[in-house]
């Protein structure tokens, strides 16, 4: 009888610890996102064609060796005005260069600048907004600042901005960011002062846990979202900018090729050859719905709540 009971049950270590160990399947932040994001077709589908844009517009330019200030078939006439075929899939313009080659030349100028608006203005915008959300002090003063500001329209102060600065790319990108950023430093100040005082927070303070690894774990996470849908709004916006002010002939210099600089030039070809005109807006309109798309999805997906 004893060899039995050998057999069936066998003598285990006392451990004080093993109450608290939770018997949960191991979460990792990042893997949730991802796995939520790639389960949509539709943000996998946008996320190609956001691949294929960016890689037509940074890497083609190289590849092809196209300059915007040489112009190469200037005395071919042949070259000039030929409608797309197999041969030139985007057709040619007024000067016999592959409208291809200029419309991703253009699209790299506008993505550069929507890019490194976007950039400034949330890292600016993040880290007002954060001091803004803790401090109270300075939420006194802020608040004001952003009522001011925000009652003015932001395209009246480009435009007046881009007019007393004068024509540049970086120009551009100051008047883009002089005040957008203060919309994100807002939302961000929101998100803290929600979060700061939330019951994890107050005993993660009080087992003295560091505030650095407070933010990293109980607050960066819910900011995330906001930081993505930030992102994903404000390039597509940019773009728009840069291509509403290059059609009213200000923002960039004459010999900076961009898709605002294309469509503004084309427009006097809409009767006679309109694909010089409707494929840069085709492609400005792709770059931004699939930027737009994709941010959202992603937005939607670095959320915690929708972890399951």
């Amino acid at each position: 009888m004893s060899e039995i009971r050998d057999e069936r049950f066998t003598f285990v270590a006392l451990d004080d610890f093993a109450s608290e160990r939770l018997n949960s399947p191991k979460y990792s932040y990042w893997k949730s996102v991802f796995r939520k994001f790639f389960s949509s077709k539709i943000a996998i589908f946008f996320l190609v064609l956001t691949l294929l844009t960016l890689f037509l517009s940074y890497i083609l330019p190289f590849i092809s060796g196209y300059d915007p200030t040489v112009q190469t078939h200037i005395n071919d006439f042949s070259r000039r005005f030929v409608s797309p075929n197999l041969q030139f899939w985007f057709g040619t313009n007024q000067v016999g260069d592959s409208l291809f080659d200029v419309v991703w030349a253009g699209a790299r100028t506008s993505l550069s600048l929507a890019i490194i608006a976007t950039f400034i203005t949330n890292v600016i915008g993040v880290i007002v907004g954060a001091f803004w959300g803790y401090s109270r002090k300075m939420d006194v003063i802020m608040i004001e600042v952003y009522n001011i500001i925000a009652n003015v329209p932001f395209t009246l102060v480009v435009i007046i901005l881009s007019y007393v600065l004068g024509p540049g790319f970086w120009q551009l990108v100051f008047c883009l960011c002089i005040t957008s950023w203060l919309g994100m430093a807002y939302s961000i100040r929101i998100q803290v002062m929600m979060i700061r005082d939330r019951e994890y927070n107050l005993a993660s303070r009080c087992l003295g846990t560091p505030t650095a690894k407070i933010i990293q774990h109980n607050v960066l996470p819910f900011m995330i979202p906001i930081i993505v849908t930030s992102i994903s709004r404000d390039v597509p916006s940019f773009i728009s900018y840069e291509v509403f002010l290059s059609y009213l002939g200000i923002g960039l210099t004459e010999k900076e090729v961009s898709l605002g600089r294309l469509i503004s030039s084309n427009s006097a070809y809409m009767t006679s050859a309109p694909y010089l005109f409707w494929i840069p807006v085709a492609v400005a309109a792709v770059i931004s719905i699939s930027l737009y798309i994709v941010g959202q999805t992603l937005a939607d997906a670095s959320d915690p709540k929708t972890h399951m």
